[in-house]
């Protein structure tokens, strides 16, 4: 399976490309616009990245070359906004492909292999773990989505990449067991749904979103006729339950013309001509495949779940797609996510304060007081009768009426 669509039939050593097409500080028209001029500073060398080595192939090695303006996906993504909010800290995603070197610069003490996941002699988990979690440096424009996200190396292939469903399975329940937050799956199987959808529902239970490519990068092809085969209706694990199944699109928002049709994607993300580390070293490869697609989306779930930590694996993955850019699929858009609310949830009903009622007064103040106002109201009657009675007795001289 190769990864560099317009070269399927072998690896050439270096591929060449236009900035305009994988690095853009400007919008895609004016680097488009000014690509004649600036051909002779705008042309990047950087070697391609490989899903699978073919017999005799020897392991990638570290790049030599490093990309120092920023790739063309920062834009679409966001990333500068995503960052003041998060950058993933506290959060673990397992990456489970060809493994991930413990030496690379931009991961930094932040990758722990299971086993010998911590060898990658193919370069494609290396690849998608700088997509989801390489650091920013001085002087280099890739950065991952989380740069401060710790990467879970777990093997889900043989050393030269190649892989079967029970292998592929194995590695999302040891991803589950480990306990990562977020699992990256770099393969796309036509068989084995049996068995990857057990391995998803192990995971579910522990509380990891696994994220997936919904078709394989590139399709194999026939033994006998040298051309791709069709497309299988289904892949998995991405059309399991549960699962976020991921498509790419490229810098124009397009994908390759030879690029198999991703219907039923969950979201797209930026696949097709992105850049990030390889196997070692500090220099940079380049690539093209929804499994690099669903790397990116890999690495906004860890931004959402370190935001977020209370949110489940499935909310996680809800607030992914709600706030995602409509189109058809989706695109994703990690500061959307971000800042968007679920209000599906039902609250609870606002609870109204109890009366406050004045405490019973006690009866004795109480006849005390009917006591005195009685007194009172007799004598300003004694008072008022005698005001009439005494000047009648005076004028009659006291005598008794007749």
């Amino acid at each position: 399976m190769r990864l560099m669509r317009r070269a399927l039939s072998h690896r050439p050593p270096r591929v060449r490309a236009l900035a305009a097409a994988v690095l853009a500080t400007a919008s895609l028209a004016a680097a488009a616009a000014a690509a004649a001029p600036a051909a002779a500073d705008g042309v990047v060398q950087l070697p391609s990245v490989s899903a699978v080595l073919t017999s005799g192939e020897p392991c990638a090695k570290a790049s030599t070359d490093r990309a120092e303006q920023q790739p063309w996906s920062r834009r679409p993504l966001g990333l500068s906004r995503a960052w003041r909010l998060t950058e993933g800290a506290g959060v673990t995603v397992a990456v489970v492909d060809t493994g991930v070197g413990t030496g690379i610069p931009a991961l930094s003490g932040r990758v722990k292999a299971v086993g010998d996941a911590g060898e990658d002699c193919v370069g494609h988990g290396s690849f998608a773990a700088g997509l989801i979690a390489a650091a920013p440096a001085d002087g280099v424009g890739v950065a991952g989505l989380a740069p401060r996200a710790r990467i879970l190396a777990v093997r889900g292939t043989d050393t030269r990449g190649g892989t079967t469903p029970g292998t592929l399975a194995a590695g999302i329940r040891t991803a589950a067991d480990q306990g990562a937050d977020v699992i990256y799956v770099g393969r796309a199987m036509a068989t084995g749904k049996d068995e990857l959808s057990a391995a998803v529902e192990h995971a579910a239970r522990r509380d990891a979103l696994v994220v997936a490519p919904v078709v394989p990068d590139a399709l194999p092809k026939d033994s006998k006729t040298g051309e791709p085969v069709e497309r299988a209706p289904w892949y998995w694990p991405a059309s399991a339950d549960g699962v976020l199944s991921v498509g790419d699109y490229g810098p124009g928002g397009k994908r390759p013309e030879q690029a198999p049709p991703t219907t039923g994607a969950d979201l797209a993300a930026p696949g097709d001509a992105v850049v990030s580390v390889g196997p070692s070293g500090s220099g940079h490869y380049y690539g093209s495949g929804s499994s690099l697609a669903a790397a990116h989306v890999a690495g906004a779930a860890a931004l959402v779940r370190a935001r977020y930590p209370k949110l489940t694996a499935d909310e996680t993955a809800r607030l992914l797609t709600v706030g995602s850019y409509p189109d058809n699929p989706p695109r994703l858009d990690p500061y959307a996510a971000l800042t968007t609310v679920l209000t599906d949830g039902r609250g609870a009903a606002p609870r109204q304060a109890a009366a406050q009622l004045p405490e019973k007064a006690p009866n004795g103040p109480r006849h005390r007081a009917l006591a005195i106002a009685g007194a009172g109201g007799g004598l300003v009657l004694l008072v008022a009768g005698a005001a009439v009675v005494i000047p009648r007795g005076r004028a009659r001289g006291w005598r008794a009426p007749r």
